[in-house]
């Protein structure tokens, strides 16, 4: 074990363990943690790892709050470990549990294939309207014309929202505040011709409608996104778009393949 320094301070970490391969369930395990102020959680983590169990399972890559793979239960609170420090919990005990609503693969790493299956079931990449060729330039598109969809493209794709939504806990069906709000952001990109076929996931009993309004995903949300805003928003849309369609009916859809 390496030295603690007469700076660093001792803190206890209680961190959820489980490996399917040999435990039954899931349960609590304590280490005491050398820290120093500018520690975060997730260098609490791997201290574990490189000094006290190398078994200790858990994702990052950046720790710079960018990535969005370090997202863990914080004393309960949806939270990115890197941006979290260990500071704020002493002298008392720090948590630290897999995101909420999500099953347990091993230790603090969740199954994310729910939330990728629907990431791709909203196209989430512009779709044009019409055909351009490269002779014909790039999309141009005005600052102003950015701005509507500029804080919705933040999105680090973290989860936090998810395991802060108690609807999603209770119906994993519903596409949840992440995913629609990067279905708004790009049904509202001046450059996208693809929101008649993101609308009707909108629409759907699972979409945007499923949403109880509890708006906890915004305030976890570790970039701003605000994805109760980009629901309520989402809801407004589909209802327009709805009610629209019986003045200005739609022909083919713009997804190759696909028609209405």
């Amino acid at each position: 074990m390496v030295p603690i320094a007469e700076t660093q301070r001792i803190i206890e970490i209680d961190v959820l363990r489980y490996r399917p391969e040999q435990d039954e369930k899931p349960f609590l395990q304590t280490f005491k943690v050398p820290f120093t102020d500018d520690m975060s959680v997730l260098q609490g983590l791997q201290y574990i790892k490189d000094y006290l169990d190398g078994s200790l399972s858990f994702r990052w890559s950046c720790r710079m709050a960018i990535c969005g793979s370090c997202g863990m239960m914080v004393n309960r609170i949806p939270s990115l470990s890197c941006k979290t420090f260990l500071r704020n919990y002493y002298p008392g005990k720090v948590t630290i549990e897999p995101l909420d609503h999500f099953p347990i693969e091993r230790d603090l790493v969740v199954v994310m294939d729910d939330f990728m299956e629907k990431l791709k079931r909203i196209y989430p990449y512009i779709i044009p309207a019409e055909p351009r060729t490269l002779a014909e330039g790039e999309y141009l598109q005005t600052p102003t014309q950015r701005d509507v969809y500029e804080q919705f493209s933040s999105c680090i794709n973290c989860m936090l929202c998810y395991a802060a939504c108690p609807q999603y806990g209770l119906n994993p069906k519903f596409l949840g505040p992440g995913i629609i709000a990067l279905l708004h952001r790009y049904n509202v990109d001046s450059r996208d011709g693809g929101s008649e076929v993101r609308n009707e996931l909108m629409r759907a009993e699972e979409g945007a409608f499923n949403c109880t309004a509890v708006g906890y995903c915004s305030v976890v949300c570790p970039k701003k996104v605000d994805p109760a805003n980009a629901v309520n928003m989402g809801k407004t849309e589909a209802t327009k778009d709805y009610f629209l369609r019986f003045v200005s009916p739609k022909g083919l859809s713009c997804i190759p393949g696909e028609s209405k």
